[in-house]
């Protein structure tokens, strides 16, 4: 688009004096204004594809603002605009590469796309904070030969379909095993690969619950384990603490646990647990089971913490019980799978102690009820969380976030966080199928509920949970 506006503005101007003379002055005075705000906000959209790189008409404007828009908050001190940096600026803070490096591939070995300045530099391939910048990068480099990550992009390689048919082929041809999948949408690859095999088999398990099998060897090595890997080999075990809250006894249990294995590290967690740290894979299935504590799943995409502030029970400002909110949220939906990890956190009063804004369901105490906001996100990119609706009771706080994260269960493309989903398809579409129908949010929460039965706990229902126990056996070279 090429819209010269300056000398347009002259045109008009010139020919309403001729015509009209000091008369018209007051009206194009009003055109004048009108024209001038017209081209303030052209003008502010080509400085910003300008400062991209390159020129409007190569990039195009929606180019550019996706690439803001991409941007997370923290791993590039700062920078929203690539022209303005110095070669030798940090992009990627993950893996540490700097604009010139990126620059320099994409020269040198005709890079075009993401994807490709992923795989040579490293750079966005990780937590993605950067992935704005590195698109600013490629179009102010590769220019007109700059190709944008498609809209629908294949879920990979092995296949030319999307994450939305993939979901919609297992719910209408009623699929139950990624073989039947992989037939049925033939697969170029006959098992798949490291990408798609865990989508696909979480879009099996959330679509069919107890009628699809789960395959442990689809999901990564922190949920076939138990645990989180660390960079030295070990593992993470954190258990699970109810809202936050613990005893004696359990933190006696786990004091022995941390001696007796000689665990070295024990730390607290942002999400109000404990965490031990440098567990050796062989000990995890012992650990566990001395601890004598639910797991806590913070190695999985799944419920992880549920923070809480002390609220009404303790607090003078508190004007809710949320521990006791947050303890029953928690128990409810625990073991719930879910396309990426959620986090929830229930606050006493608005004074938001438990840090609710930035949760994917956050749950506020108010004098008259429960204020439930949902699609925050406190990681890469900081998100506020939407207010979703005012409850009464406590049974409404359950319901209805039973049924937003069913929803979210169910129509989500794995590892798309909630605030992802919800921009996707809209709060609105969100609201007309929980707020607006009433039979419709109940069958959601009674499919979480029937979904949730009976699922095992990893730690100490092993062989139902399908664990196994090989990958614990140490083993022994001659």
């Amino acid at each position: 688009m090429n819209f010269p506006l300056e000398p347009l503005f002259a045109n008009v101007a010139l020919d309403f004096f001729l015509r009209g003379g000091p008369v018209m002055w007051p009206i194009l005075l009003c055109l004048g204004a009108a024209l001038v705000d017209l081209a303030r906000r052209h003008r502010g959209a080509r400085v910003l594809a300008v400062a991209l790189g390159h020129h409007q008409e190569q990039v195009g404007i929606e180019g550019a603002a996706d690439a803001l828009l991409r941007l997370g908050d923290v791993g590039h001190q700062g920078q929203s605009q690539a022209a303005v940096m110095a070669d030798a600026d940090e992009v990627c803070g993950c893996n540490g590469v700097s604009k010139g490096v990126i620059c320099k591939a994409i020269k040198e070995k005709g890079l075009f796309t993401l994807d490709e300045v992923r795989k040579h530099t490293k750079a966005s391939a990780s937590c993605g904070s950067c992935t704005g910048l590195v698109e600013q990068l490629i179009m102010f480099t590769a220019g007109g030969d700059y190709s944008a990550t498609p809209k629908l992009k294949p879920i990979c390689g092995c296949t030319s379909h999307g994450h939305q048919a993939i979901r919609d082929a297992i719910k209408d041809q009623h699929l139950l095993s990624l073989a039947s999948v992989f037939k049925f949408m033939e697969w170029r690859t006959p098992n798949g690969c490291a990408s798609c095999r865990p989508a696909v088999n979480y879009y099996l398990i959330s679509t069919w619950p107890k009628e699809a099998q789960d395959d442990p060897q689809s999901r990564f090595i922190n949920e076939r384990s138990h645990a989180n890997i660390q960079k030295d080999g070990t593992y993470s075990v954190i258990p699970r603490m109810w809202g936050g809250e613990t005893t004696a006894d359990e933190l006696r249990r786990i004091a022995d646990v941390v001696d007796k294995y000689k665990i070295p590290t024990v730390k607290v967690t942002g999400g109000q647990r404990i965490d031990l740290l440098g567990v050796k894979k062989e000990d995890l299935i012992h650990v566990w089971r001395d601890i004598g504590m639910p797991s806590g799943h913070a190695y999985a995409k799944a419920l992880r913490t549920v923070k809480t502030c002390v609220g009404s029970e303790w607090c003078r400002m508190g004007t809710q019980d949320s521990t006791q909110m947050g303890k029953d949220l928690e128990k409810a939906m625990w073991r719930m799978y879910a396309p990426h990890k959620v986090k929830f956190a229930v606050s006493g009063c608005p004074r938001n102690c438990a840090e609710a804004g930035i949760k994917d369901v956050g749950i506020i105490g108010v004098e008259s009820g429960w204020e439930m906001y949902i699609g925050g996100n406190g990681g890469i990119k900081t998100e506020v969380a939407e207010f979703f609706v005012k409850l009464k009771t406590a049974e409404e706080v359950m319901e209805y976030t039973g049924a937003f994260m069913q929803l979210y269960r169910e129509e989500g493309w794995y590892l798309e966080r909630t605030v992802h989903y919800l921009r996707r398809v809209g709060m609105d579409h969100v609201k007309k199928k929980i707020l607006d129908d009433e039979a419709q949010r109940k069958a959601l929460w009674a499919r979480l509920q029937h979904a949730l039965e009976g699922e095992p706990d990893p730690w100490f229902e092993l062989s139902k949970a399908q664990v196994d126990t090989r990958q614990f056996q140490p083993i022994v070279t001659a």
